[in-house]
């Protein structure tokens, strides 16, 4: 597999995953990822994203119950 960028070869490894959003800043440290050699792009694979999109929504669900728990409901 070619990097759609640089054309380096890419390598199964890990790599992080950061989101920020307005209630929260989520970090995975080490998801598995095709990796770049050369250029250090990050592809991640449909189950790969699946799994970040459900942890995504549970913690952005779990971030507006303890906001609308708060005094001010920000």
């Amino acid at each position: 597999m070619k990097c759609m960028y640089c054309h380096g070869e890419m390598r199964r490894g890990d790599a992080p995953f950061h989101v920020d959003r307005a209630r929260y800043r989520l970090t995975l440290e080490a998801v598995p990822a095709w990796v770049c050699s050369q250029c250090g792009e990050v592809y991640f694979e449909e189950g790969e994203v699946e799994e970040i999109q459900d942890v995504v929504r549970a913690v952005e669900s779990s971030a507006a119950r303890i906001g609308a728990r708060s005094p001010t409901g920000t």
